[in-house]
């Protein structure tokens, strides 16, 4: 959530509630910076994107919803009546916009803080009773298409529910009613003093964001701190000491240090340690940053390389009186391996043969464009990167290569080309079309493939664009084979726009916005737009794709065709695809990892659906205890691990050793889908081996 800044009196009244005990939060006021951004973005935003939107009053009616909507997505905060007075400047914005007024979207902001403080303040009301747990009743955890309270009579028992729920499943995970008051009061206190944190430009960013998405789904501004953030993303690098840092209980914890990176290196801070002040240089004056919100710590530790930050250390365990000590580190470029491409090699059985697969991760398409721009020939990319990977797999000698893209959700389009280069040397790999309905087509343009073996691509409903390109390539040429589930649905390109830049502003002031400029097509003419990459052979997922990939959006540009490249495919995996379809048909059906897996998929579906849970403690007890027979079942056979029991926590209410070790037992787990993927792809390798030798022998 982002932040906003009330203006009450004219807007929006709030009676103070009869539960309040907090202070309220502090008024947020639009700045004029933000108001000039506001109008810069409208300006481009209505003449230079793919499918340009003119800033009227239609536009301002979906800018309101989606901003009423994203401060309170599950109707649990606002009444009607809130929503009734906001809805009677639903079609202001636009004028609100061109005047550089921003009252509007601060003032429901403030209204959504006041019920924020008010709802937590009732629920910590709550705690100080107990809640009958022999009744009834259930409470929906679906809600975003319910009607709002009409009253605050309704709110509360919405309230009511919502607190019992989370009494019950800590109840459930072997909590006492003492420990159960103490992390529910606890968990509310730390939302309002969230809440409490909400600056100015919090509100701008989620403003802005509710007007971007109402241009088209990918459209996007970005405030300094997102930019920062989108910037590293794709540079996979920053400047800093190299610790991966949590807020917990107020203080800013380290919960990773990065291996070679300064803080490592030096030997003075260990996971756990709490960072209570910041300083900057050799003599700087050291700021107490206790209470202080995680992103304003980060960029106080992040600097120019070879600066000196010092950090007032409170050690990992001790107590709030215990001795502090201050650390000097020197900042130093710190890569972000985790999200870098990254390689294995899995060992399938296929008949009495065994086949190497060689699995490549790649989590985002990175690029550091920065680094490119100047000249650098060692800059960061992906497709760099996977070269190296795909040289020491065929060193390994490895019979097949898996390119893993579940979850990547795109980046850059050049580094998509380039990859898909690697696969197939030189020729079409995409087509993009303009706002002036021309016509490009980028090609990849290697002299010579890097892996001319077999191969394939593992895709789930979270790969998006720049994957859905490469996968689609891969699928049009033939060129090897795509499992998994359809991918997201985005068909569209986008560029960063510089508003200072524009208006040849001097200083960083107004941001940048991510612009929908082009759509791209497969080389076969279709697009992936709205239907994704279809895959050869499908594995199950558990992503509801109602809620999640480019249909569930209700701005997304239409399917489209236009004509096919020029382009040469090979109908080698056609050919093997019922031969592979029938093989993974049969290792399934007797493979009790994916049967397990598919009952857990049926089971998440069914209670999506029913958008329901009993608060009913005998009833649950009764559906804990079948869960955890099944789970017991599965691991005495061998056929799964026992992963415990839902103990009702959230993350920063475990120990951090509790929690580092519950995400390292997920990260351990057996990934059923991957296995798959990698029998399918020794399949293929033996068939492709098979026709080889049938064409020698002719």
């Amino acid at each position: 959530m982002r932040i906003p800044y009330v203006f009450l009196g004219a807007f929006l009244a709030i009676a103070q509630s009869a539960y309040a005990e907090v202070a309220p939060s502090p008024v947020l006021a639009p700045l004029k910076r933000q108001a000039q951004a506001a109008q810069l973005s409208a300006q481009f935003l209505s003449r230079y994107t793919y499918k340009p939107v003119p800033l009227d009053d239609a536009l301002s009616a979906k800018i309101m919803d989606r901003f009423v909507k994203s401060l309170d997505p599950d109707r649990m905060l606002f009444l009607q009546t809130d929503v009734d007075k906001f809805m009677a400047d639903r079609s202001e914005i636009d004028d609100a916009i061109e005047q550089k007024d921003l009252k509007i979207p601060f003032a429901i902001f403030n209204a959504y803080e006041q019920r924020v403080v008010d709802r937590m303040t009732y629920a910590r009301s709550l705690l100080k009773q107990g809640f009958d747990f022999s009744a009834q009743e259930n409470f929906s955890v679906l809600r975003d298409k319910a009607p709002w309270p009409q009253s605050e009579a309704e709110s509360n028992e919405l309230w009511r529910k919502r607190v019992k729920s989370d009494w019950l499943r800590l109840k459930l995970g072997g909590k006492t009613d003492a420990a159960i008051r103490e992390t529910l009061d606890k968990r509310y206190e730390n939302t309002l003093e969230r809440v409490g944190k909400f600056k100015s430009d919090d509100v701008f960013q989620s403003f802005m964001d509710a007007y971007s998405t109402s241009i088209d789904p990918h459209t996007d501004y970005f405030g300094a701190a997102a930019s920062a953030d989108f910037n590293v993303s794709m540079k996979l690098s920053l400047f800093g000491i190299g610790a991966v840092l949590q807020e917990r209980d107020d203080y800013t914890t380290i919960r990773e240090l990065v291996p070679g990176g300064p803080a490592q290196l030096s030997g003075k801070l260990a996971v756990g340690d709490r960072i209570t002040g910041v300083g900057q240089g050799k003599d700087g004056p050291i700021k107490e940053v206790v209470g202080t919100r995680l992103d304003e710590v980060v960029q106080m530790i992040r600097g120019k390389k070879d600066s000196i930050v010092r950090l007032d250390i409170l050690p990992a365990d001790a107590g709030a009186d215990a001795t502090h000590r201050v650390i000097s580190l020197v900042r130093d470029k710190i890569s972000l391996d985790k999200q870098a491409a990254r390689k294995t090699v899995l060992a399938v059985k296929v008949g009495d043969a065994t086949r190497k697969i060689g699995i490549i991760t790649l989590p985002v398409f990175y690029e550091d464009f920065e680094a490119k721009g100047k000249g650098d020939k060692d800059y960061k990319s992906a497709s760099r990167d996977v070269t190296k990977l795909l040289d020491e797999l065929k060193e390994e000698k490895v019979d097949s290569v898996l390119m893993d893209l579940r979850n990547n959700g795109g980046g850059s389009l050049d580094e998509a080309i380039d990859l898909t280069g690697l696969f197939i040397g030189k020729g079409p790999v995409v087509q993009q079309r303009g706002s002036n309905g021309r016509v490009e087509v980028k090609s990849a343009d290697l002299a010579e493939p890097v892996w001319t073996g077999p191969m394939g691509v593992l895709i789930n409903r979270g790969s998006a664009s720049a994957s859905e390109i490469f996968a689609a390539a891969i699928q049009d040429y033939g060129r090897g084979v795509i499992v998994g589930e359809p991918s997201f649905g985005k068909g569209t390109v986008q560029t960063v726009v510089d508003l200072d830049e524009m208006v040849h502003n001097s200083k960083p002031e107004f941001g940048e916005l991510k612009v929908t400029i082009a759509q791209f097509f497969r080389v076969n003419g279709g697009t992936t737009q709205l239907r994704g990459v279809t895959p050869d052979i499908s594995l199950p997922g558990l992503s509801d794709p109602t809620a999640f990939g480019e249909t569930s959006y209700d701005n997304a540009l239409p399917w489209a065709e236009i004509k096919p490249a020029n382009y040469a495919p090979s109908d080698t995996v056609a050919k093997l695809l019922p031969t592979l379809q029938s093989r993974h048909d049969a290792r399934v059906g007797s493979d009790p990892d994916f049967q397990n897996l598919l009952k857990d998929i049926a089971e998440l579906k069914a209670q999506r659906e029913k958008g329901v849970i009993s608060l009913n403690e005998a009833e649950r007890r009764k559906e804990a205890a079948a869960r955890e027979s099944r789970l017991k079942a599965r691991a005495e056979a061998g056929d799964g691990e026992d992963s415990g029991s839902d103990d009702g926590l959230e993350a920063d209410e475990r120990s951090l050793s509790a929690d580092i070790a519950l995400e390292n037992a997920r990260k351990k787990a057996k990934d059923v889908l991957l296995n798959e993927a990698a029998a399918i792809l020794a399949d293929e390798a033996v068939l492709q081996g098979d026709v080889l030798k049938a064409v020698t022998k002719q």
